[in-house]
């Protein structure tokens, strides 16, 4: 990346929130701000790239809404983009406030992207430090839209810039206030699939090496059949094809024993457990839209014993 810009995939994902925000109801997970982050023209690119791109997703979709573009962005957006972006987001902030009540004070956001939590909740400027973990580029792209935009960063509001696959540790938390004998929560959301197994363990093993017990982790991860569910209209072979094509191929899916075995030899056991069934459950019953949960996708809150 180049300073001063976003990566592509934190684009996509405000443009998806953007999207979701503006037109579908109900909401799952409402994100006002993402808007007004993104400017218009980026909103337009990614709409026009998607529309054109059609073929790619779904060549029935393309001949039976030729004459309609706005239909053609419902479908990408909604059956391929934002379903999982969308519930993983909503679920991660249902366990933060939980743990808030509970009385966590610290939430650590990796590959925090272009989120607006912090905005969205100004009453917890007070209750909740934030340290969001990202390329500097990403934070340095983020920090001008947000002046451009007229929002001021908050004072609980953390930069850790640094690649937290590589050279990251709990040590460039504490240089920006970071208390290591605080509970915390973590949050790894869009990351796992990108990451080998031995990246995940280590990263996992430095957050957690030092925290108290109580501390915990939201994360998304992708089940044995990433490589072989195509999933409804093929979004699940898309999008590992797109992850691909991009350059950042997906290398890592687990069985449930398999994640379960990895945390446990962390001192982590799973709290909670949702399945893609459970997911759809949760998050996309009733809808009469295209959104649904995505095929082969699962969510886990892991605290520390």
């Amino acid at each position: 990346m180049k300073k001063n810009e976003a990566s592509l995939t934190s684009l996509i994902s405000a443009f998806g929130r953007a999207y979701h925000s503006k037109y579908d109801t109900p909401k799952i997970f409402d994100d006002y701000i993402a808007k007004e982050i993104i400017t218009q023209k980026e909103f337009s690119d990614i709409r026009e790239n998607m529309i054109n791109g059609i073929q790619f997703f779904n060549s029935q979709i393309a001949s039976e809404f030729q004459n309609d573009p706005e239909e053609i962005l419902k479908w990408i957006t909604q059956v391929q983009l934002s379903p999982t972006p969308l519930a993983r987001a909503a679920y991660c902030e249902n366990v933060l406030f939980h743990a808030m009540s509970q009385g966590v004070k610290q939430y650590v956001i990796l590959g925090a992207g272009l989120d607006t939590f912090c905005l969205r909740h100004p009453e917890l400027n007070d209750r909740i430090e934030i340290y969001e973990i990202d390329h500097p580029a990403t934070q340095d792209f983020k920090k001008l839209r947000l002046a451009d935009a007229d929002y001021q960063i908050p004072d609980n509001l953390h930069f850790v810039s640094a690649d937290f696959t590589k050279n990251f540790t709990v040590q460039n938390l504490v240089e920006k206030g970071f208390e290591t004998n605080q509970e915390t929560l973590f949050s790894l959301l869009g990351v796992s699939y990108y990451l080998t197994k031995e990246e995940i363990v280590n990263l996992m093993n430095k957050l957690f090496t030092e925290v108290p017990s109580g501390s915990s982790i939201v994360f998304d991860y992708a089940d044995e059949n990433l490589f072989k569910e195509k999933g409804m209209s093929h979004r699940v072979q898309n999008m590992v094809q797109m992850a691909s094509a991009s350059g950042e191929p997906m290398k890592s899916c687990f069985t449930y024993d398999e994640i379960e075995g990895l945390l446990e030899s962390l001192g982590l056991h799973i709290n909670e457990h949702l399945s893609p069934v459970a997911i759809n459950e949760k998050f996309f019953r009733n809808r009469t839209d295209y959104l649904s949960a995505f095929e082969t996708i699962h969510y886990i809150h892991a605290v520390k014993s």
